[in-house]
């Protein structure tokens, strides 16, 4: 039986000490004045026990981890229709590159890409009365958790800088793969990517993407063919242009964001988040993707 808990705080312990934590995202002001030598872990096992070190409580901006939660949403509502606006496809490239959608008519690569995701957003739009609410909701029912909430700061200051998913939306316009008006899309898109959690709030809402479809409670979000796809998108796709090197490193489908989270799951087993601001050169959580390194490692667990 492996003793999570002492792993987990071996693992904290270790981050604590690196000396090079990474660099915090500047390119939107409000996570700038983030702190550098925060650090949290926590996993949530198969059966519903909760191990967690560090400032796994904190809350943060979750960013592009959001992303898989609104292909979740998306999917659970249309299915197969999606793949018709997006493609399931690695990028190779960072989040936020514009070259593949010129290529490419307008769908984007896939649904973990900024431009993904603004089309994923403006399904949504159309889909949904108060798409920003109802977004908010669904997050809030899978973790069971009413204080999980967006930050319009955060939401301010990416609509502010964020004149590359204004591009990306606009060249996805104009080859007629949004249905929305630009300003509409972003302003829920930038929204719900400011949504603030903790790491065990994470393993809560993911819980699903390990446990068939279902959350805590054992109610059903997504049939079992469809968490199979997702989990299947998050290995290939859910760390940009480093993927590769996630599933080298780590070996589980996951999802990182600027914010310095990181969300990874074995199937059936159990789901793990990190946070720590500091993010390497391809805009991952730098002391995130060592710890998880070091926990597949030392449990000799992951999908390989």
């Amino acid at each position: 039986m492996l003793d999570f808990q002492s792993i987990l705080n071996t693992i904290s312990k270790v981050a604590k000490e690196q000396s090079d934590k990474g660099s915090v995202a500047n390119y939107i002001p409000e996570l700038s004045n983030i702190d550098p030598n925060k650090f949290g872990i926590a996993l949530l096992d198969k059966n519903g026990s909760l191990y967690q070190a560090g400032d796994s409580n904190e809350s943060f901006s979750v960013q592009s981890i959001t992303k898989v939660l609104l292909l979740s949403m998306v999917f659970s509502m249309i299915g197969d229709d999606l793949w018709n606006r997006v493609g399931v496809e690695p990028s190779g490239d960072p989040f936020n590159h514009l070259s593949l959608l010129e290529m490419e008519n307008g769908i984007p690569r896939n649904p973990l890409i900024n431009a993904g995701a603004i089309v994923v957003s403006d399904i949504l739009i159309s889909k949904l009365e108060n798409p920003k609410l109802e977004f908010l909701e669904y997050v809030q029912r899978i973790t069971g958790d009413k204080s999980i909430d967006y930050d319009l700061k955060v939401a301010t200051s990416e609509k502010k800088t964020g004149f590359r998913n204004y591009a990306a939306a606009y060249l996805i316009k104009s080859f007629g793969n949004l249905q929305n008006q630009v300003e509409d899309v972003l302003d829920f898109y930038f929204l719900s990517c400011s949504l603030r959690m903790s790491c065990e709030q994470l393993v809560k809402v993911f819980y699903i993407f390990m446990n068939r479809g279902n959350c805590l409670n054992n109610n059903n979000y997504l049939a079992l063919s469809q968490v199979k796809r997702i989990n299947a998108i998050m290995l290939t796709c859910g760390f940009y242009d480093e993927a590769g090197e996630f599933a080298f490193e780590v070996g589980l489908p996951g999802k990182s964001g600027v914010g310095g989270g990181i969300v990874a799951l074995l199937p059936n087993k159990f789901c793990v988040a990190t946070w720590s601001p500091g993010l390497n050169e391809k805009g991952n959580s730098k002391l995130g993707m060592l710890a998880l390194e070091q926990l597949t490692t030392e449990t000799g667990l992951s999908i390989f």
